[in-house]
């Protein structure tokens, strides 16, 4: 699936950039001159959590089961390139644009995993907190719409994107505290347990993103070297691939999930000196909690089955960084 979504992706990729090249190839110098194109090197980070989810069955609480693995931060760099009107208050034109980031391996922050097993309350009756460890982090951003001026006083960007994100994490060391389990579905609270220690890896745990989203940009210009915009995407079309292996019990879930609600609030301020500029961008991400189905297998001397229990996945994070550009 890994694969697919890559491929996906860059099929995306080509299909943007592909519409743009048979312009250039008509020898039509006036067009020449009102659009570029701009290769940018960018480094960030990204600062939240994301969510895995097990859903009850004839339990009590909202949830049997609930996993959340910080990014806080994660370090990323990667390539930006846009092609679009020189002068968006020139004349209405379209756009399009590409980003790629590859987050930096390291350790940031901790993962807490918590059940609720209790058939008589929503008391938690399971906790474990490890560290966490980021291994893999993959993000790749296409988009492309319209660029449309208003009376030469601001600008607006309808458009279409596609995302596609790869997290992949380690949980080591920590401890666990579960309640004690009386009567089968009956427990102590779980203050009454202890804390036991754990070393090595616990977890391994990978989620894969795509989503499709439409969005809005409105933008501004001051003193010809100075633009500002707001940009703003929500859609009911984020889908998540995600594996969970238990490495103590050896036990692997492969979760697939959908339908969560996308959004992402942007803000941008670029200088811009000739062909050359510099932006300061921050964002916050959102994917609520995905529903889906699970297959189980129990060891690797069993097959795959449905699991009666549904799952999820989300993802919250804030992400901030800065581009440098040159325009060709």
């Amino acid at each position: 699936m890994k694969n697919i979504a890559i491929l996906s992706a860059f099929v995306i990729m080509l299909f943007l950039f592909s519409a743009i090249t048979p312009a250039f190839s008509q020898h039509n110098q006036q067009f020449a001159r009102s659009y570029g194109f701009s290769v940018g090197a960018q480094t960030g980070f990204v600062y939240g959590q994301a969510g895995e989810y097990v859903y009850p069955t004839n339990t009590l609480a909202d949830l049997l089961s609930e996993l959340l693995w910080d990014m806080k931060p994660v370090f990323y760099w990667g390539i930006a390139l846009d092609f679009g009107l020189i002068d968006f208050m020139e004349k209405p034109g379209f756009f399009a644009s590409l980003s790629f980031k590859s987050g930096i391996a390291g350790d940031s922050g901790k993962m807490e995993d918590r059940d609720w097993k209790s058939i008589l309350n929503t008391d938690l009756t399971n906790y474990s907190e490890h560290i966490n460890r980021t291994r893999e982090f993959f993000w790749l951003d296409a988009a492309a719409g319209a660029s449309i001026p208003v009376r030469h006083y601001f600008y607006i960007k309808p458009f279409l994107s596609f995302s596609w994100m790869r997290f992949a994490f380690t949980a080591r060391d920590g401890f666990y505290q579960y309640a004690t389990e009386v009567i089968k579905g009956i427990y102590l609270p779980i203050e009454d347990a202890p804390k036991t220690p754990v070393q090595g890896e616990v977890v391994k745990y990978e989620q894969d993103w795509i989503i499709l989203a439409p969005g809005f940009k409105i933008g501004m210009d001051f003193l010809s070297f100075i633009s500002v915009d707001l940009s703003f995407q929500i859609s009911p079309f984020a889908f998540c691939i995600a594996r969970d292996d238990h490495l103590i019990t050896q036990t692997v879930f492969l979760d697939y999930t959908g339908w969560g609600l996308f959004l992402e609030p942007r803000v941008n301020l670029t200088f811009k000196w000739d062909s050359f500029s510099i932006s300061l961008e921050a964002a916050y991400r959102f994917i609520s909690k995905t529903t889906g189905y699970t297959h189980m297998r129990e060891s690797p001397w069993h097959s795959y089955v449905l699991s009666a229990n549904a799952s999820g996945a989300s993802l919250s994070i804030f992400d901030a960084r800065l581009i440098a550009r040159l325009r060709f």
